[in-house]
């Protein structure tokens, strides 16, 4: 099966749209927004690179901005074309993060790279996702790249629910580094800081923000859904303040990567 395969197949049978609705999904959503909210400017254009059903263009399109939508997967996009209210600013094309033909150097103000990072199992693919992104947006535009954290998964998967004691997920981690392997057939590509920095180690770019997305949430989901509306944004006030800190966004499951292309 071809990676394309994989990711469309894990997409036809997964609800985003719920999983972003609810109060612990809702925290990634509200940290990322806030990040995009700091460098919007009238009329600034953006492109949405591996869009899904289009929670951010969306949002982004019902503020006034103009959005351009991207996205593998044909499932995903008959969602995000429901989603579409008459005379709504955006766009949807079907396309792949590694090639965006389609789409001119230095178009855009805002360029998001929320989901293909995910998804890409090779130094080669991830740059070149990296890449199309850095291209299309213009000279000092931004770029906001997400990835997953290794660590906060081995914690919650292979110790948490124990996959570890399962022969096939044991073969998959390092048993010194504790580094999860990459293969096409995983639903997602894991990375450490240390990753990140390596692959945009190339690039033109300076970095502005680093922010762990969800930190400890994903943790306790249960007790996140749960709160009421005062305690859940007290919970935010104290997430938004520890988000960017060193010492902590080792904890998160969903890491981005804000940066200005020079």
């Amino acid at each position: 099966m071809k990676q394309t395969e994989y990711i469309t197949e894990y997409y036809n049978n997964y609800d985003e749209d719920a999983r972003l609705e609810s109060k612990h999904g809702q925290v990634e959503f509200l940290t990322t927004m806030r990040y995009i909210e700091k460098y919007l400017r009238p009329n600034s254009k953006i492109i949405e690179i591996g869009a899904g059903t289009g929670r951010y263009s969306h949002t982004l399109a019902n503020m006034g901005y103009h959005v351009d939508a991207v996205e593998l997967v044909e499932h995903n996009i008959e969602i995000f074309k429901q989603h579409t209210r008459p005379n709504e600013p955006v766009t949807i094309v079907q396309g792949n993060a590694l090639s965006l033909d389609g789409f001119e150097d230095n178009t855009y103000d805002i360029t998001l790279l929320l989901g293909p990072m995910y998804h890409l199992f090779d130094t080669e693919s991830q740059q070149k996702a990296l890449s199309e992104a850095i291209r299309v947006t213009k000279p000092n535009g931004i770029i906001f790249a997400a990835y997953c954290n290794n660590d906060a998964t081995i914690v919650q998967f292979c110790f948490g629910r124990r996959y570890l004691e399962n022969e096939h997920y044991k073969a998959l981690i390092d048993p010194v580094t504790f580094k999860a392997a990459q293969f096409p057939s995983q639903p997602f590509s894991l990375y450490r800081r240390e990753d990140i920095d390596t692959l945009m180690s190339i690039f033109d770019v300076s970095r502005l923000h680093y922010i762990g997305t969800d930190m400890a949430t994903n943790f306790m989901r249960e007790e996140i859904d749960s709160m009421s509306e005062e305690l859940f944004e007290t919970y935010l006030r104290y997430h938004f303040s520890i988000c960017e800190r060193a010492d902590m966004v080792g904890a998160t499951h969903h890491m981005l990567d804000v940066f200005r292309k020079n």
